[in-house]
């Protein structure tokens, strides 16, 4: 895996850091391959319980590095080739999806400014602490695009359509209070504290009953966009595998016995 990204695992925990400071965590190709490679490598891993996703240096991640893109850009117009914009399916859509649909959760531990694809990448887990100096920005329009990397399906679901069209059609950055005000960030902390407090939010997770977690993640997936009936209908099937899981058998027994449960994560 490219230096671009780092990834480390230990005890259960997966720890994806995007590491191009000196670019603001800005997305090359290499940096895309490498985070594609490390997201599905932690949820393909079933060692891995959790995953918590980071970036080095002063920005969590800027979105793709425009530098490399014109460059890219005018050697389509030379070759007439015109790929360059297949980066959305080959690597932004399989790092979203990676990161959304993995079997257990996912952390975001933003340090600075998430624009563009970073703001996506930040949307796609399932649980954001942000530093209180932390910005975002939906970035698209601003450079003549539309939404990508999830954007488009996760933004409305957490501030709203009304606010999450203003923010797209009037790309503006917005605070770590905003965010967490709008119901964006679940968790904000002093600047100095983000990598302790995100770290530990992502360990009290991988220690957690993974399969039930996982189960929460698909349940309120499903039930985004399904009846009630439907949902109630999967709610059944979900609570009978989790029902069916060691972690449950350890849960209720630590519970009568008044002893704090050690999960297996099976």
């Amino acid at each position: 895996m490219a230096d671009s990204v780092l990834y480390e695992v230990s005890d259960g925990l997966a720890t994806i850091t995007i590491n191009r400071p000196e670019a603001m965590n800005a997305m090359n190709i290499e940096a895309k391959e490498a985070l594609r490679e490390a997201a599905e490598a932690a949820a393909g891993d079933c060692a891995v319980r959790a995953v918590l996703l980071t970036a080095a240096g002063r920005a969590f991640c800027v979105g793709q590095d425009l530098k490399e893109h014109v460059s890219l850009l005018a050697e389509d117009r030379r070759s007439g080739a015109g790929g360059t914009m297949n980066t959305v399916r080959e690597h932004y859509n399989p790092i979203v999806r990676a990161l959304a649909g993995m079997a257990k959760p996912v952390v975001a531990g933003v340090n600075g400014v998430a624009a563009g694809a970073g703001l996506g990448f930040a949307l796609a887990a399932d649980y954001r602490v942000v530093a209180d100096t932390a910005t975002f920005t939906t970035a698209f329009a601003g450079v003549a695009l539309t939404a990508d990397s999830g954007v488009s399906w996760a933004l409305p679901r957490l501030v709203g359509r009304s606010r999450a069209a203003e923010l797209l059609l009037f790309p503006r950055s917005f605070s770590a209070q905003e965010a967490y005000d709008w119901g964006l960030a679940n968790r904000l902390v002093p600047a100095a504290e983000l990598a302790a407090e995100a770290a530990a939010v992502a360990r009290a997770l991988a220690d957690g009953p993974t399969l039930a977690y996982a189960a929460i993640k698909e349940s309120l997936a499903f039930g985004a966009d399904h009846s009630l009936d439907e949902a109630l209908e999967r709610e059944g099937d979900l609570q009978a595998r989790a029902g069916a899981s060691e972690d449950h058998t350890i849960a209720v027994e630590a519970f009568i016995a008044k002893e704090k449960p050690v999960y297996l994560g099976r």
